[in-house]
Formats: structure tokens, C-alpha cells, sequence
């Protein structure tokens, strides 16, 4: 079976919205490695349709263009592309294709088709909230940012917890932790009886 990741840039306070506003700032050579890393891993990117057509508006030409991130356009351009919408598209980028039925069904099949590479989802915050809910992301990639945007949708809307375990922490020289979070089968059951037992006695 095939492993889905998805990867985000978010900030302090949970935004994800609009980083190309917020985070270049704090992106250096960690940042991009662990960008990197997640896209060789990879041989299927899921997108949504906006972050698809952010994406066909501005790698195809970069590719083209051969400035220092066409070797990384040109990885872009090569990978699978599934691009998940209600309406029938058409596609100018190579590799491209549209998923086809429910979401959910639809992505289920993609893991369970051959092979055990990864799936990797880039931004698409609406694809990552229902794929999380459907407890079908194996691990969360959350780059955190430190700076509180303040504004713009956020990764989290209410709902039903989510738990979550730690799997991997890094940490930036620019104070961006790199953490990567799988499902957990339950919180558990505790409250201030608990807790307090951990308390310091000193």
C-alpha cells in the first residue's frame, strides 16, 4: 500500500493560507531540503484545483526558463499529477489527470493501487482537512513558522478531535520546526486527576 503525506507551511497560530505572503522569509537551506526530500519521496503529487492551477501558472515557464529552480520545475513537471475537483478539466501540463468519483473512494484506491510509493499532497488545505478526516494522511509534514498571521484560513475548523503522535521534530536556524505527525488511535481518557499526579512536588 502506498503512504500519503501531506505537506504544509503554517504559521504559530495555525494559518496556512496564502504562504507565498508570510513564509520566504524563513525559507533557506533546511527549509528547501526538507521540500526537496518530500517531493523525491514521492512518486504521485495530489493537488487541489487551485493549488494546481497556482502550480501549471508557474513551473511549466520556470522549466522553460532554466533560471536555478528549473531542475526542481522540471521534477514537478515529471511526477504524477491527481488533481481532485467537482468539474471536468483540462490540462496543459504534462502528467497531469483528474481523479475521478468521491474523494475518499478515490484516494483510498490510489493508496491501495500497486506499488508502495508515496503520495505526496502540497497545500491544498480543503483536500488535507477531509483526507485527515477520513483518516487516510499516514503523516502530517508541518513546517510551523515563527510569526502569527492573524488572518486566513486556518488548518484546523471545528469538528471531531483529530489525535495525532509525534513522529519526527526538527528544528531551523530560523526558528521553523519541522514536524511530522501521524494518526493515533485515540487521546485516551484523563482529566485534572490524573494530570495532577504530574505535577512538580518541589
Amino acid at each position: 500500500m502506498k503512504t500519503l503525506t501531506a505537506d504544509l507551511f503554517i504559521s504559530l497560530d495555525g494559518v496556512v493560507d496564502e504562504p507565498h505572503e508570510w513564509h520566504f522569509p524563513y525559507f533557506n537551506d533546511e527549509m528547501g531540503a526538507a521540500v526537496g526530500a518530500s517531493l523525491d519521496r514521492a512518486d504521485t503529487l495530489l493537488l487541489g484545483r487551485r493549488t494546481y492551477d497556482s502550480f501549471a501558472g508557474a513551473w511549466p515557464e520556470r522549466e522553460k526558463e532554466g533560471g536555478e529552480d528549473a531542475e526542481f520545475a522540471e521534477k514537478l513537471g515529471d511526477i504524477r499529477k491527481v488533481v481532485v475537483s467537482g468539474q471536468h478539466l483540462e490540462f496543459s501540463w504534462r502528467n497531469a489527470e483528474q481523479l475521478e468519483g468521491d474523494l475518499v473512494e478515490g484516494v483510498t484506491a490510489l493508496k491501495n493501487g500497486p506499488g508502495d510509493g508515496t503520495i505526496a499532497v502540497s497545500g491544498s488545505i480543503s483536500v488535507v482537512r477531509r483526507l485527515l478526516e477520513a483518516g487516510l494522511v499516514d503523516e502530517l509534514h508541518l513546517l510551523v513558522h515563527p510569526i502569527a498571521v492573524r488572518k486566513g484560513m486556518r488548518l484546523f475548523d471545528e469538528g471531531e478531535t483529530i489525535p495525532l503522535r509525534l513522529i519526527k521534530s526538527e528544528t531551523f536556524t530560523t526558528g521553523v520546526l519541522h514536524l511530522v505527525y501521524g494518526p493515533a488511535p485515540t487521546a485516551g481518557e484523563a482529566g485534572y486527576d490524573e494530570a495532577k499526579a504530574h505535577l512538580s512536588q518541589s
